[in-house]
Parts: structure tokens; sequence; C-alpha cells
């Protein structure tokens, strides 16, 4: 079965970028017991990084790049930001290890916007946030095989993700 729009699509893969030194470094693999899987059209993933999959085939190997704009972006300094440390706060105080550096804290924006930020340093009176994708600034350098592609349930279209094995459990 070819990867097209509504296929729930099985991969394994090694995921690289380059260090300091312009060598590629694995950061992330989807093994066969540990599979990333995905309605295609509705991962939420980059577009291009769909795209690069679109009509291949179970048991088709796949090696593809992603420049920059075509992943997560380049990194913004603007999304790196100052709040004072009682934002932090759940009942009067800041809990403990909340606030260590690398840390990602789940938070909203002023409109209600669900947000990943992650602890850049920790200062007496405020934090620095950084709002970028971990990946921001990046090129991407994906490797690996379509493990199997599927015809997504009407149910699973409907709530727009995987039920079943690999996929969300209701």
């Amino acid at each position: 079965m070819k990867i097209e729009q509504n296929k729930v699509v099985t991969l394994t893969y090694e995921l690289r970028i380059l260090d300091e030194n312009n060598e590629q470094n694995l950061i992330e693999t989807a093994t066969e017991e540990q599979p990333m899987v995905f309605i295609y059209g509705m991962s939420g993933l980059p577009e291009q990084f769909e795209e690069s999959l679109q009509g291949l085939n179970t048991g088709d190997n796949f090696d593809f790049k992603l420049d920059t704009e075509d992943g997560y972006g380049e990194y913004n300094e603007e999304a790196v930001v100052e709040l004072p440390i009682n934002v932090f706060e759940v009942d009067g105080s800041v809990p403990n290890d909340m606030l260590e550096e690398g840390n990602y804290i789940p938070m909203a924006d002023s409109e209600g916007n669900q947000l990943q930020g992650r602890v850049h340093e920790v200062g007496e009176e405020t934090v620095t946030m950084d709002f970028n994708h971990p990946l921001a600034g990046k090129q991407l350098f994906f490797k690996g095989k379509v493990q199997d592609v599927r015809d997504a349930t009407k149910e699973e279209i409907d709530h727009g993700h995987v039920h079943g094995e690999g996929g969300h459990q209701h």
C-alpha cells in the first residue's frame, strides 16, 4: 500500500543533525519495537517531512534531508523571553526542581495557546525561557524504512490520531 492522504504510516528511522564540526550526530531513533506511527496529512510534523515520504510503499527505504526552513524554521531570538519568577509559583511557591536549566515546562501564552518552554537561565527574580522548537535552526537528516501502510479508520480520521498498536488508546 502506498503512503498518501489518510493512511496510517509506521516508520523506523534515525534522525541526525549537524554538530559544531559539521558532522552528523544521531539524536533520535524510532525502532521496530517503538516505531513512529501517524496519519499522513494529520501528523503535525513538518509538511516537507510528509511530502518526502509520499508515494512510498511498505518495505521501502528512505533517506532525505530537511533544510531549516522545511523543518522547524530558523532559531528566533525573540522566542527567548525573560519572565518573572512568580509566574512559576504553584500555591505560593515554586515547586522543587521545576526551574532547572534544560527542563521543559508546559505553558500558555496570553491567548491560551499551549507552548513548551525550555528553562534557559534562572535568576533571583526572573527566568529566561526559550520557546523555540528544540530542532529550530537545524538541518534534519532522516534515514529509515516504511514498516507498514494501512487505511486509517473513520474513527481515527475523526479523532485526528492513530488508535491501537503504536497509537492512542481510548
